[in-house]
């Protein structure tokens, strides 16, 4: 068979001491990626760049031929080969999706640490908290910017423009005591207000006026349309302030976001045991429905399993044999009565 003729491109980029072009770079690792040999040649001084432009009348470098044929700088060889081609002024949802994506690990993650599991009540308040903070935290990174953006939509810095400068700290310190559940009568009427105000500025400028205009949810230099992303992120403040409100006042949120603190040097056993009981107390924390029965079924299991959690603990780390015996024998029946309430809970279920 003949052989496959082998497929050459020249580049010119700039490699000087003190600068290296990364769109030359990126250039050479595209023709590479394409299956390409190239002849990288090196602009090392400011007159040889001028001059290679002058000579092939470009305004910039790399520039790439192929076969003599000149394609062009980075981006003209990414449409050479067929590759998209990021538009600058298009805009996109792709830094909120990135944000929301990773608060979300970052909850999970939190919560996996906490509690040994990822799927708790905690998490999602978590989720919700991280999300504000980090939001807060691209809004900050220019605040004229983002202010100037927020005053194309925000009914109240529009009346009171020194808002738009406020808005940013006081949705990162609600985020923040959110996180840590601390000082609910502060985070919990801040994250109202400012998502309440957000929520209607939204809704008024796109869904009753029709108006086109970018997000400044996450900073004022980004290409994220108004709409359904801002709207979401004002709701998720207030679902979280309106939560928030309705576990203090039932008497559950001090409860459900005390956690013992935990000596990460102390012994695997202490560690294991301190994770159980935070289980449980958790589970138990479901709130009380006005029923004995039913109140009694859904904390009692909970309680139990954080019984036979604590006796898998023993038999894990434990030498007693006693003990080791006795844990056995809890498990069992443990085990036991709760399948006995899940029953009647089946049974009973309205």
């Amino acid at each position: 068979m003949p052989a496959t003729p082998s497929k050459t491109a020249t580049l010119y980029r700039m490699v000087m001491e003190k600068h290296v072009c990364p769109y030359g770079l990126k250039a050479k690792h595209l023709l590479q990626k394409e299956g390409y040999t190239v002849d990288d040649r090196w602009l090392t001084t400011r007159a040889e760049t001028d001059a290679f432009k002058a000579e092939h009348q470009v305004k910039t470098t790399p520039q790439t031929f192929i076969d003599g044929e000149r394609i062009g700088g980075y981006d003209d060889l990414r449409r050479h080969f067929g590759k998209t081609v990021r538009d600058p002024k298009a805009v996109t949802y792709r830094p909120v999706i990135a944000v929301f994506v990773v608060t979300a690990l970052m909850a999970l993650a939190t919560s996996y640490a906490a509690y040994g599991d990822v799927l708790t009540i905690r998490a999602a308040e978590w989720f919700i908290a991280f999300s504000m903070a980090v939001l807060a935290i691209l809004k900050l990174q220019n605040i004229e910017s983002f202010s100037t953006m927020f005053l194309n939509y925000d009914l109240l810095a529009k009346r009171w423009v020194p808002y738009g400068y406020v808005y940013p700290f006081a949705e990162a310190g609600a985020g923040i005591l959110m996180i840590a559940g601390a000082l609910n009568w502060i985070s919990i009427p801040v994250a109202l207000f400012i998502g309440t105000i957000g929520a209607v500025s939204v809704f008024k400028a796109v869904y009753l006026d029709r108006r086109e205009l970018k997000c400044a949810c996450v900073g004022g230099d980004s290409n994220v349309p108004l709409g359904f992303v801002s709207l979401t992120e004002n709701l998720m403040m207030i679902a979280m302030a309106v939560w928030m409100l309705a576990m203090t006042l039932s008497g559950g949120g001090a409860a459900g976001h005390a956690m013992p603190a935990m000596d990460m040097g102390a012994a695997p056993s202490s560690q294991a045991y301190m994770v159980g009981m935070e289980k449980m107390n958790r589970d138990m924390n479901t709130g009380m429905s006005g029923d004995a029965d039913r109140d009694f079924v859904s904390m009692m299991i909970p309680h139990h399993q954080g019984a036979i959690d604590m006796a898998k603990v023993e038999l894990e780390f434990g030498r007693d044999p006693m003990l080791r015996r006795m844990s056995e024998e809890i498990i069992k029946a443990q085990e036991a009565e709760i399948a006995e309430m899940k029953a009647w809970q089946a049974k009973n279920r309205k």
